[in-house]
C-alpha cells in the first residue's frame, strides 16, 4: 500500500495581482479632486469677502476665479508629484503624504509675508488648508501604502 502525500507550495503574488489602484483612477480621481477643490476654494473666498475680508493683495483684488485657477494649477501640480511618487517610491502613500502636508506647511509662508491684512491672510490660509483637506486625501486612497 502506498500513500500519497499532497504539499502545498506558496506562490509569490505578482505584482500586476495586487490591488494596487491603477494610474487611470489616480488621474480621474485627481482631476475630481481638482474640480471640487477648485469650487470650495472659490466659495471660501466668497464667503471670507462677504464676511468682510478684502482679498486684497498689494492693494489688488484677488476674485474666487483667482483662487479656483490657483488651485486647479497647483493640484495638477501636485498630481504629476504623486505620479513621480507612484512610479519611484518604495511606499508611495506614505511618501505622498509626507510630501504634501510639508507643502502646504510652507505654502503659508508667503501668506504670512502678503502685503495684506490680517482677515485676507486667514482667508488665503484657510483656501490652502480646504484644496489640500480635498485633495490630499482623495489621491493618498490611489495610491498603494
Amino acid at each position: 500500500m502506498s500513500t500519497t502525500r499532497i504539499t502545498r507550495t506558496a506562490v509569490p503574488m505578482s505584482a500586476s495581482s495586487t490591488s494596487a489602484p491603477s494610474m487611470g483612477s489616480l488621474l480621474r480621481d485627481g482631476a475630481i479632486a481638482t474640480v471640487l477643490a477648485a469650487a470650495a476654494t472659490a466659495a471660501v473666498s466668497a464667503i471670507g469677502h462677504a464676511a468682510g475680508a478684502s482679498l486684497a493683495l498689494a492693494g489688488n483684488r484677488i476674485p474666487p476665479s483667482g483662487f479656483a485657477t490657483m488651485t486647479v494649477l497647483f493640484a495638477t501640480l501636485g498630481l504629476g508629484i504623486a505620479l513621480l511618487i507612484r512610479r519611484y517610491a518604495a511606499s508611495p502613500r506614505t511618501s505622498w503624504l509626507r510630501a504634501t502636508v510639508a507643502l502646504t506647511v510652507l505654502s503659508w509662508i508667503p501668506d504670512l509675508f502678503a502685503d495684506a491684512d490680517i482677515s485676507t491672510k486667514a482667508v488665503l490660509m484657510t483656501t490652502h488648508l480646504v484644496a489640500a483637506a480635498i485633495v490630499i486625501p482623495t489621491i493618498a486612497r490611489r495610491l498603494r501604502a
